[in-house]
């Protein structure tokens, strides 16, 4: 049945936007694809994979019948970003660039090219459910827990996700996949992209050397003993095992080394071993204004915290202050990063988050007093 709204979907030469395109189509909606280029490759040494997408979401829109046409969003995706994802490494944060893309590009260049062009709605090949809601919609989890979403999209409003349709939320991997193959679509087999976006299939640190270049300095143990040499305290995020660069000490335990604390003053790396060391734990977090997706709750409520990607939940009471929320978890939690965001859940609806600016913990903030570290405490 030919259904008279038209839906433009986000087509990156992949299968989950490829099934989503086609799941559209055999439901009677007025399909159009657009291939988004976000990055413009700079540097001689990367390899940017966005030409062979480019070839593969013409050849599945072709299989599917509908026209494909390209938007370059660099110059936002520069701005809006990139320059964010360098400036807060050079912070000493760990930033994820794939939460700000998604706020600043798909659900706001992208979603206003789209309607500009005459679309009813917008479509991603996102696991995440909606929930209409009257002018806006609450954001859901995922079926399939292993690629639920939500985390990346939580920077959405309620009125902006009204506009878009989500095929894949009901659905799991295996069941895309499968899909995609009846269909004999030429996706169908091709790996899925890890990681983010604009790096690719490069490795990060060479990738991110590019622009930040480097800058040496010590690692130490958390008794200030000098173990080895970094290039650069951006290279490194708290709780990281591998790349390191540490091999067996003498006098030391042969156990993993785990980053602890990035000092920007002194630009020591300081890493412990084991990842039960109580400077790796945090009881906590403080975090600025958060979004929500629709109305703010109470000033302080009980809700399940995510604090990464693919992170069990964690039950949390969170508290609004003067400036910003306090994040207080039941248990403790493993290596909570500043940069990283702090996505606030209420059962299977996601309300909203925020970035990590500094995390609670009193082992560390005696241990940080004490080696002399600039330990900066909100609230």
């Amino acid at each position: 049945m030919k259904n008279n709204k038209k839906v433009i979907v986000g087509i990156s030469g992949g299968v989950d936007s490829s099934v989503c395109a086609l799941l559209l189509k055999q439901a009677g909606f007025d399909v159009k694809g657009i291939f988004m280029k976000n990055w413009t490759n700079t540097a001689p040494n990367i390899k940017c994979t966005s030409e062979e997408d480019f070839k593969d979401a013409e050849e599945v829109c072709d299989q599917l019948g509908i026209n494909l046409h390209q938007a370059n969003f660099s110059g936002e995706y520069w701005e809006k970003v990139f320059k964010s994802f360098l400036s807060d490494h050079n912070e000493g944060l760990t930033p994820n660039p794939d939460i700000l893309c998604n706020k600043e590009i798909k659900f706001r260049a992208f979603l206003d090219y789209c309607v500009d062009s005459g679309a009813d709605y917008i479509a991603t090949g996102h696991y995440v459910r909606v929930k209409n809601n009257g002018n806006s919609s609450k954001l859901l989890r995922g079926i399939d827990d292993k690629k639920d979403q939500s985390y990346f999209l939580h920077q959405v409003t309620g009125q902006d996700l009204n506009r878009a349709i989500f095929p894949l939320g009901d659905l799991s991997k295996s069941e895309v996949r499968k899909i995609a193959a009846d269909n004999n679509l030429v996706t169908s087999t091709k790996k899925d992209s890890v990681g983010i976006c604009f790096i690719g299939k490069n490795k990060y640190n060479d990738f991110i050397s590019n622009f930040l270049g480097k800058n040496p300095g010590k690692i130490v143990d958390e008794n200030g003993t000098i173990l080895g040499d970094h290039e650069g305290l951006m290279y490194f995020t708290l709780g990281q095992r591998q790349g390191i660069g540490l091999g067996g000490i003498k006098g030391k335990e042969q156990d993993s080394w785990y980053v602890a604390h990035k000092d920007l003053a002194s630009n020591e790396l300081t890493v412990v071993q084991g990842n039960e060391n109580k400077l790796l734990l945090s009881e906590g977090c403080f975090v600025d204004d958060i979004h929500w997706i629709n109305e703010r709750p109470e000033s302080e409520f009980e809700c399940d915290v995510q604090i990464r990607y693919k992170s069990l939940p964690v039950r949390s009471r969170v508290k609004k202050l003067t400036t910003g929320y306090k994040i207080s978890f039941t248990k403790p939690q493993l290596a909570v990063t500043p940069g990283q965001s702090a996505v606030i859940y209420d059962r299977d609806e996601c309300l909203g988050g925020s970035v990590i600016r500094e995390r609670i913990s009193q082992d560390f903030y005696n241990w940080a007093t004490n080696r002399g570290y600039n330990y900066k405490v909100y609230g």
